[in-house]
């Protein structure tokens, strides 16, 4: 019984009523077949047995003719088995008509039956393609909505598919987050350039924020709100206080030029 059941089940699955409408139809058409011939083998068998009726007659009517003959020059005897054998062949006439009868209601049955089962045939065949019709729209209507709504086999697999490549993406994007923080943190070593701690960290900022500091003192002094650190004057603002002390070793020189010629 249950493998009955399975066995049931998995046929109504694959079932097609369209091929199952168009497989009842052929065979239909090849019962119509089979009675159409029915009818014509026993038009035949009717019609041999005219044949053989009409071959019995046309010989009765010889053995009459012969009897007469016979009596008329005075043989009895032979006019009496021509009569004989005419009334044997009656009596195989009278049999053959019997079965022409039989054979001749069996084929009205038959042609009705034909005819009756012709026009089921093309009722069936109209009501056939009108089934199929409604039943392809309803399965083309059926795959639009599982379409629009994604429970249709082929979306499912698309929705699955777009589901994994997004986990994938996000896993992707954990690892390569955690990935940063562990070599931020000192936890793993960067191969591709200098090994980073909290130390080293430490110390580029205070590098960072140090040389900020210089060059807002910097820009201070330039507009004259402050006085240059220490640190910008070791870098290149001692020029500036330099440069007094050059203008003033060339008034020394003109000094001890003039005083030779004040002299002479």
């Amino acid at each position: 019984m249950i493998f009955k059941s399975k066995a049931n089940k998995a046929l109504d699955k694959m079932e097609d009523p369209r091929e199952t409408l168009d497989y009842s139809y052929q065979r239909q058409l090849e019962l119509l077949q089979k009675v159409r011939r029915g009818v014509a083998d026993v038009a035949t068998s009717r019609k041999r047995v005219e044949l053989q009726i009409n071959g019995l007659e046309q010989q009765a009517k010889r053995y009459e003719e012969q009897g007469r003959k016979a009596l008329s020059v005075g043989r009895e005897d032979l006019a009496r088995t021509a009569l004989e054998r005419r009334a044997g062949l009656q009596t195989q006439m009278a049999d053959l008509k019997i079965q022409h009868d039989n054979l001749q209601a069996e084929e009205e049955k038959l042609t009705l039956a034909s005819q009756r089962l012709q026009a089921k045939v093309d009722s069936f065949r109209t009501k056939k393609e009108t089934i199929k019709a409604t039943y392809t729209a309803a399965e083309a209507q059926t795959r639009i909505n599982e379409a629009f709504s994604g429970i249709s086999e082929e979306m499912g697999d698309v929705g699955l598919a777009i589901q994994r490549a997004e986990d994938k993406t996000a896993q992707m994007q954990a690892r390569a987050g955690a990935i940063d923080e562990l070599l931020a943190s000192g936890a793993l070593d960067d191969f591709s350039g200098t090994r980073g701690d909290d130390i080293q960290a430490e110390l580029d900022r205070m590098g960072g924020g140090m040389d900020v500091e210089l060059e807002l003192a910097r820009m201070k002094a330039e507009l004259g709100q402050g006085p240059a650190p220490q640190s910008a004057i070791e870098q290149g603002h001692p020029q500036q206080q330099a440069q007094p002390q050059q203008q003033a070793q060339p008034q020394q020189h003109t000094q001890q030029f003039r005083q030779p010629g004040e002299g002479a």
